[in-house]
């Protein structure tokens, strides 16, 4: 993997970002104002910030799949199958007890969000050595 297609891959991961942050007002159905204290903006908010760890950890998985060779691309999409099935049911197992709550939108976003740039890691993992983590 070249230097020039890492810097490539960063700069599309921040392209998407910032591209997905207007489109994010209207997909939240509140506006995210991160100096307000109003459940519904920390809940706009909580899943405008998933929305752009989502789009860039998806944006780097379509690179990471162009960069690897066609017999090690269906181990990564098994794995990037099973991981995000895993994060879901981790957040919601994790906050099922506060799913009545206003804030529980939040919550849970929040926990999405940290588990997908965590991904980001295992991603470039793959990247560098054309296999998961630990295998």
């Amino acid at each position: 993997m070249t230097l020039h297609l890492l810097s490539q891959i960063q700069y599309a991961t921040l392209a998407a970002s910032w591209l997905l942050a207007g489109s994010a007002l209207a997909q939240a159905g509140a506006a995210c104002d991160p100096q307000s204290a109003d459940t519904a903006s920390t809940n706009a908010c909580a899943v405008q910030r998933f929305q752009q760890a989502d789009s860039a950890q998806n944006i780097l998985y379509g690179d990471v799949m162009r960069a690897l060779s066609a017999h090690e691309r269906p181990a990564l999409r098994k794995d990037q199958s099973a991981w995000s099935r895993q994060r879901s049911q981790h957040c919601k197992a994790q906050h099922a007890d506060a799913e009545g709550r206003p804030d529980w939108p939040q919550r849970l976003h929040d926990c999405l969000t940290q588990l997908t740039e965590q991904r980001r890691q295992a991603l470039m993992h793959w990247l560098h050595e054309g296999r998961a983590p630990g295998s």
